[in-house]
């Protein structure tokens, strides 16, 4: 395993690989998995998805400062490299890009990419500005790896939303990877900030993924739910832990994120559902959600 923290080193070695490739007569195939670090066992998940699919895989790990807001927690966000690097070693990762805030931003960028209506609801309404810093590092880390398959994890299925159609709206030449959900044993999703989580708020956690299935289940066997219905389900379940402060609960479909009627009848929907919260415990702020692919009255 090999770690660099230079943009022009990561280039010129990966173009040492493809070219080796080339002279034996075959295609080198790179995934490669974006991170802010602290990995866990989702982020395990991911680099096993690119082994399975890829020649070599390439992790990177950057606190991105221009995704966070004002208050918001940049400077407290967990880092541990000795245990990133050991799950990276374990999991097989070829190349490690470890870089500074000054190698990704050497002086203030003045060019952004900003994805259009996706961003305005759920994370990107709660979050002003946190999604244009996501797709410019995005786009910025893309441009240096030239991967053939990145992957993300659909815990922020808002982000994979949003990455994919800034991928088709730019005709980046890389295939965007959604990979599932990863859980603890009692459903609570893996997530760096969990460490955050005092036992007591990590018990109340819960109520997120155990409300998200009840809202699941009323979904798909209950006839006349409503869109309505659902998300007001939804809330009630997870307001019935005091600790519990809601950000937003909602229902949308997939991938447009545009809203659904909440008149409409969920077993009417064509195509996929989100069914998406965000909820707080303390200062420590959670997203989860559960996406339904839904038929329609034939």
């Amino acid at each position: 395993m090999i770690v660099l923290t230079e943009i022009k080193d990561v280039r010129e070695h990966l173009r040492a690989e493809r070219f080796a490739a080339a002279k034996e007569g075959r295609e080198l195939q790179v995934g490669f998995v974006p991170t802010m670090g602290y990995l866990h066992e989702g982020h395990a998940s991911l680099l096993r998805s690119a082994r399975m699919d890829n020649d070599l895989v390439v992790l990177s790990i950057f606190v991105n400062p221009i995704q966070f807001g004002p208050n918001e927690d940049f400077d407290r966000y967990p880092r541990d490299r000795d245990k990133d690097m050991a799950l990276a070693k374990r999991e097989g990762v070829d190349i490690v890009f470890l870089p500074s805030v000054d190698e990704m931003y050497p002086q203030p960028t003045k060019t952004k990419v900003h994805v259009a209506e996706l961003t305005d609801h759920l994370c990107g309404a709660a979050r002003p500005g946190h999604f244009d810093g996501v797709t410019t590092v995005v786009s910025k880390l893309l441009n240096i790896v030239a991967p053939d398959r990145a992957y993300f994890g659909q815990k922020d299925a808002q982000q994979v939303a949003v990455i994919t159609q800034m991928v088709q709206d730019l005709n980046m030449d890389v295939e965007i990877v959604p990979c599932p959900i990863v859980r603890e044993e009692d459903g609570l999703a893996l997530s760096s900030r969990n460490v955050y989580l005092s036992p007591e708020q990590r018990q109340a956690a819960l109520v997120i993924s155990r409300s998200l299935r009840l809202a699941e289940q009323m979904a798909r066997e209950k006839e006349s739910a409503t869109a309505g219905d659902i998300a007001l389900e939804l809330v009630r379940s997870i307001e019935a832990e005091p600790t519990a402060v809601i950000d937003y609960a909602d229902i949308r479909r997939f991938p447009s994120l545009e809203s659904v009627p909440s008149s409409m009848r969920v077993k009417d929907a064509d195509g996929k559902l989100l069914i998406a919260a965000a909820v707080k415990f303390g200062a420590t702020r959670l997203i989860d959600n559960v996406i339904l692919t839904m038929e329609g009255d034939k």
